[in-house]
């Protein structure tokens, strides 16, 4: 499948905010935000125009969707889905990201980032109750048992992301275990459990309902 191969601090820079795509880096003085707060591209420091409408609404689709680390035709089919069920659209969507395997062990602090949390998953490391799952998309429920595989306990990116970890919010839909990389899904994830980075998804349901 196509993912972004380029630079993601580029990324960043192009919202204009850290999406905390590189883990460890996202909290050093060596973040792109941190040096270079302006959009890339040769004339990135000239482009100061203020955007309104149109503009403002593909903006936060964009750092959504980069944020959780989609293609387009995969968020699209997340709002579909969020259209379907009952209450807010917006709520509707941001709740179903949460649900993904590859955020959920980012927000265990198992992985550092998304991407590191995705690697994970496709390699076959995570366990759902005991059984393997290699689907990053897959959506977690209540009661969920969710460990990483004990070969890679001593693994030096996860070790890292653990201690990094150590120094953010938890998240209060999880039971975390960190000592024994493990953690259980104990209730739905809420749209205010959503805090970082800041998100405006009704300005998502209106870019689509044009």
């Amino acid at each position: 499948m196509a993912r972004h191969r380029e630079a993601v601090c580029r990324l960043c820079r192009r919202e204009g905010q850290k999406l905390f795509l590189k883990g460890l880096r996202c909290f050093t003085e060596k973040c792109a935000i941190e040096k270079r707060n302006f959009v890339p591209g040769q004339h990135g420091q000239a482009r100061k125009a203020k955007m309104v409408g149109y503009g403002v609404q593909l903006r936060e689709k964009q750092k959504v969707k980069r944020t959780y680390g989609l293609l387009e035709r995969q968020f699209r089919n997340y709002f579909e889905k969020a259209e379907r069920e009952k209450g807010p659209t917006g709520s509707n969507l941001m709740v179903m990201l949460e649900r993904r395997l590859d955020n959920v062990i980012y927000r265990t602090g198992i992985a550092g980032s998304r991407a590191q949390a995705r690697q994970l998953v496709l390699h076959g490391h995570i366990r759902i109750k005991g059984k393997k799952v290699n689907i990053p998309s897959y959506l977690v429920n209540v009661g969920d048992d969710i460990e990483l595989k004990s070969n890679m306990h001593e693994n030096a990116m996860v070790l890292e992301a653990r201690n990094l970890a150590k120094t953010q919010g938890v998240a209060p839909w999880l039971d975390i275990d960190p000592a024994n990389f493990k953690a259980k899904v104990v209730a739905m994830p809420r749209r205010e459990d959503v805090q970082t980075p800041p998100m405006n998804e009704q300005l998502i349901v209106e870019l689509y309902s044009k």
